[in-house]
């Protein structure tokens, strides 16, 4: 995926999540999409930082990077929605992509990537980027309205109510 194919994802998944969060479509939920949207577009635009050095889809594209953005936030307590950009062009260059990425760098060099990417210069990679997008968004609702309700249900049975 492009560098314009990761920011309009980015922005699409924060107006997304938004919406998930705050789906009241008032002054808050642009608060929390410019919340989430800022640190989203910061993070899923770092990966690429490797083009200036390193080598591209194997420096910074792989998990231990990602582990590292995921705990800043409970070490260093901010940069909380960075990793989500990271993880989502992580996603993007997987599924999106045919070449992948070297997902357990620099242990193991292979790329990973899914049969259904298509080439980055490819008329169809912003088409792509939509249905990428579309797919996180719908793990997203899931995980926050699925789950909670799930958990709500198991403490119920546990308490016998």
């Amino acid at each position: 995926m492009n560098k314009k194919g990761h920011v309009l994802n980015a922005v699409l998944l924060s107006i997304g999540l938004g919406y998930l969060l705050e789906p009241a479509g008032d002054l808050e939920t642009f608060r929390t999409i410019v919340m989430i949207g800022v640190p989203v577009t910061l993070g899923a635009l770092f990966p690429d930082v490797d083009t200036a050095f390193g080598r591209h889809r194997k420096t910074l594209h792989n998990l231990p990077v990602l582990v590292g953005f995921v705990a800043f936030p409970y070490v260093f307590g901010n940069l909380e929605y960075v990793w989500i950009g990271v993880l989502t062009h992580y996603v993007l260059d997987v599924a999106g992509s045919k070449r992948g990425i070297a997902l357990f760098y620099p242990i193991w060099k292979e790329e990973f990537g899914l049969p259904i990417g298509v080439a980055v210069s490819s008329k169809r990679s912003d088409l792509m980027m939509v249905v990428v997008t579309g797919g996180e968004l719908l793990l997203a609702a899931i995980v926050a309205f699925e789950y909670p309700q799930r958990g709500f249900e198991l403490g119920r049975q546990l308490l016998g109510i």
